[in-house]
């Protein structure tokens, strides 16, 4: 009897050995706290309630409209398409944002991806917003961004005869820079991509190369995920940057100190990252390479080699994805 328990025992840990090791990297990942992304809408609709937003496609569909909407800046010429593009990685691929009569960010800070951005628990760089819905409202106001007052908003919509329809569906007619600002949220909760790592996670095997496994390998071992998980894998926490040094580890243009000048800085979002360059708040590294190795100094205090920083670029390439069709197009 012991001898059969033996060669049962040893022949499971054959096969596990053998059948299973990405079904243990997948596992390792999950632990780590990655997540693959939502595919159904209902998946949407309840984390939004939780957020205190309850999606409809009437409200979704008005929230789309204003993303486009040149009304929402004084000039009429800048929407929030204009530093999302959301055929880019969601942001504008600029070193600072370029408002209202080309302004520039006067932090020198640049456009945070909105793709995904639903998902994260802070927004701005400072990390001040915390919700989609409570961002949306910023951008519109900044007077060196779209430089329109609320109250100034809402007089332009309720003069809009295609708005008071819309709003009437959307909001029972009510038109307020709140619901504004929700039903932008509510567009931007749809706005969630999935690509390869989404499938290697659901359960494909063969959805990423063995040079991206061993990257995932590498971003787990290293830390990263320390700060970087979740399904956004980032944008969950606010951290000190850098980690290991008192001065950031590159020229501080714009001098931002981050949340309270304490240089607590939100982790950004690592899905699309291969899109979404210049990077750092400031957008002062071009290079995804130079990224990682100037992060595995800053924060983990770790020199990684060329090979393993390649590695962990053929994961970020998994990051990649499209904008998932939740069938609430028109």
């Amino acid at each position: 009897m012991r001898k059969l328990l033996f060669l049962i025992l040893a022949t499971s840990l054959f096969l596990y050995a053998f059948d299973t090791s990405d079904a243990s990297l997948r596992v390792l990942a999950k632990k780590n706290g990655l997540k693959s992304a939502p595919t159904t809408y209902e998946e949407l609709k309840t984390i939004a309630k939780k957020a205190g937003n309850p999606l409809t496609i009437q409200k979704i569909n008005l929230g789309r409209t204003l993303f486009f909407e040149p009304l929402l800046s004084r000039d009429e010429t800048l929407t929030c398409a204009s530093c999302h593009k959301l055929s880019q990685g969601g942001d504008d691929n600029l070193p600072t944002a370029i408002g209202f009569k080309k302004r520039v960010n006067p932090k020198h800070l640049n456009s945070p991806t909105v793709l995904d951005a639903s998902l994260s628990k802070f927004l701005f760089w400072d990390g001040r917003a915390k919700s989609v819905e409570e961002q949306a409202g910023g951008p519109i106001q900044a007077h060196f961004e779209m430089n329109l007052t609320p109250e100034e908003l809402v007089v332009r919509l309720k003069n809009s005869v295609i708005y008071q329809e819309t709003f009437k569906d959307a909001f029972d007619g009510i038109i307020t820079f709140k619901n504004i600002e929700k039903a932008i949220g509510a567009y931007e909760r749809t706005l969630i991509t999935r690509g390869k790592f989404d499938d290697f996670l659901d359960g494909d095997d063969n959805a990423i190369s063995k040079k991206a496994k061993k990257g995932l390998v590498q971003f787990i071992k290293q830390g990263c995920t320390k700060c970087h998980y979740g399904v956004t894998l980032g944008g969950q926490t606010i951290q000190k940057f850098p980690k290991f040094k008192e001065a950031y580890p590159f020229k501080n243009i714009g001098n931002f100190k981050g949340k309270d000048d304490k240089q607590i800085i939100r982790v950004p979002l690592l899905r699309n990252i291969i899109k979404t360059e210049p990077y750092y708040h400031n957008g002062s590294i071009k290079s995804l390479f130079n990224v990682i190795k100037i992060e595995g100094k800053a924060n983990t205090n770790k020199k990684l080699k060329k090979e393993q920083i390649n590695d962990i670029i053929e994961f970020f390439k998994t990051l990649d994805g499209e904008i998932v069709d939740y069938g609430l197009n028109g």
